[in-house]
């Protein structure tokens, strides 16, 4: 039989460590596959809800909306963000129904003009972040 020595110098056998190699993947593969379940059962406007709403969040602390705006704030990384908020608004809409993306609406509208505040040479009208897919915020 083959030992291996542990962290504190113990020696234990090379059929233990891999037995319990093998409990923590067969572990891993059932918490994968719960997930995988659940993910099944969770319905489409909680999805793209939910992932506007992190964007959202994203981009109002990258603006500097959020508790320490002064490290906090990085307008390139809030671009992007609001890009991609808009795009997903713009295009989930219709699939979330209007009383769930008016308020997605809303929040990136905020963020777009908190970006455009923020801004030392703001974008013109039109030309801001996501404003490719929601036309021009003022």
């Amino acid at each position: 039989m083959d030992t291996i020595r542990d962290q504190d110098g113990d020696t234990t056998s090379t059929t233990a460590v891999d037995a319990e190699r093998q409990a923590r993947w067969e572990e891993q593969e059932r918490a994968a596959a719960s997930a995988s379940r659940d993910i099944a059962e969770v319905p489409a406007v909680e999805v793209i809800t939910t992932a506007a709403v992190h964007l959202l969040s994203a981009a109002a602390v990258k603006v500097g909306l959020a508790d320490d705006p002064a490290t906090q704030t990085d307008l390139d990384e809030a671009r992007k963000l609001i890009n991609a908020l808009a795009g997903l608004i713009t295009a989930g809409a219709p699939e979330i129904s209007d009383m769930h993306a008016r308020s997605l609406r809303d929040g990136l509208r905020s963020v777009q003009l908190a970006f455009r505040e923020a801004s030392v040479i703001p974008d013109p009208i039109g030309k801001g972040p996501g404003e490719k897919w929601t036309g021009p915020v003022t």
